[in-house]
């Protein structure tokens, strides 16, 4: 086989599709394919997690898949859990021709039942070790026709070692935080809190489900040309002023508390709660459609997100008295919640008795505070 011509032009494109890849899970097929082009490789393989006993394995492939498709990538399970390829040493390139003989690979059961059947023979990787997510495994494999992997080749790929594990750590430490954003917000839109982030000339970049709810009621608060305004003209000046006020403290060293205003609504409802604050900005991060301000919004006549499932076990309710607790703690009246339920009103004292009993409290206003503070919005429905 030749040997492979390495310019800059093209070390930049691999190693730039790796760290593209990092920042953009879409892009893995991309970068991988790079590399099965380099080593003129039939597959390409990211073993991601490994499977033991309870669960089965993960990997990403690109490569001659069956059927003619060439050059996709499939994310996969991995069920082998016993491969020649084990205990390896992290972040250095082998080849099987470095563990066993030739007769050893073909009579191993790993490459009768795995790899014969897909065409794979000659195999080239490493076992990458990331702080993030423990070792990774990386392949890069050719049929039985095609030459075996030879010396500059090792070397090559020992070079796009580092790379590639730089790339998969930026990428596990982005998915992490990625992960706890979403965990975070969606912990918030169980609390029914309302959050509009703005960019620094006010515009609306995101929303989530409970803020769209109150913009589409129109009651109180309103999109206007993309920008977030009160219904009163009075509570916009107010609002307004606020929005400016977090722009002016955005990327200030000082820590200011955010600030707070009340908003009339038309429907004649308890008003919003509306709270402003900045967001900190980065040195590295100036530039136009940059998050300044999120908004806060509660709806205190707005019903509880409360999970019954969870409620019924933090208490030890039975699903009657469940679902008496949950009415009660929207705000409704214990006769109020008697009919909502279409119960008589002599069962719903009778559970709400037994619900005083098993959460230890005396008054109604009790039963709603320990309901609303406890964990139960925190969990799904």
């Amino acid at each position: 086989m030749a040997e492979i011509e390495l310019d800059m032009a093209v070390y930049d494109r691999i190693v730039g599709g790796l760290y593209d890849a990092a920042l953009d899970s879409r892009r893995w097929g991309t970068a991988l394919e790079a590399l099965r082009e380099l080593f003129t490789a039939n597959f390409v393989t990211l073993i991601l997690r490994v499977p033991d006993v309870t669960d089965v394995g993960l990997m990403i492939s690109v490569g001659e898949l069956p059927g003619g498709i060439g050059g996709k990538v499939v994310y996969h399970t991995y069920q082998h859990t016993t491969t020649p390829f084990v205990n390896q040493p992290a972040d250095k390139v082998f080849t099987v021709e470095d563990l066993m003989s030739e007769a050893e690979w073909r009579q191993s059961a790993y490459y009768q039942h795995w790899c014969e059947p897909h065409g794979v023979f000659h195999v080239m990787g490493a076992d990458i070790a990331t702080p993030e997510a423990g070792k990774l495994r990386f392949r890069l494999t050719r049929p039985e026709g095609a030459p075996p992997f030879n010396e500059q080749e090792r070397r090559l790929c020992q070079t796009l070692i580092p790379h590639l594990r730089r790339a998969l750590q930026v990428h596990n430490l982005l998915d992490r935080s990625e992960s706890l954003g979403t965990l975070y917000s969606k912990a918030i839109g169980r609390l029914s809190v309302a959050t509009i982030v703005l960019d620094e000339t006010g515009k609306v970049l995101d929303q989530n489900l409970i803020a769209q709810e109150i913009l589409d009621s129109g009651d109180g608060l309103k999109l206007v040309g993309g920008r977030l305004e009160a219904t009163y003209p009075s509570d916009n000046r107010g609002l307004q002023q606020l929005i400016r006020s977090a722009f002016s403290r955005q990327g200030g060293e000082r820590l200011v508390p955010a600030e707070a205003i009340s908003i009339s609504r038309p429907s004649g409802q308890v008003n919003l709660g509306v709270v402003v604050e900045a967001v900190p900005s980065s040195e590295w991060a100036e530039g136009k459609g940059q998050p300044a301000a999120i908004v806060y919004i509660r709806d205190a006549a707005g019903k509880s997100l409360a999970s019954t499932t969870v409620a019924k076990q933090l208490f030890n309710l039975t699903p009657a008295e469940t679902a008496l607790a949950m009415e009660l703690a929207n705000g409704l009246s214990l006769e109020e919640a008697a009919e909502a339920l279409n119960i008589r009103r002599n069962t719903a004292r009778a559970h709400l008795r037994s619900i005083f009993s098993k959460t230890g409290v005396r008054r109604q206003t009790e039963l709603v505070r320990i309901m609303l503070n406890s964990v139960a919005p925190l969990s799904h429905r």
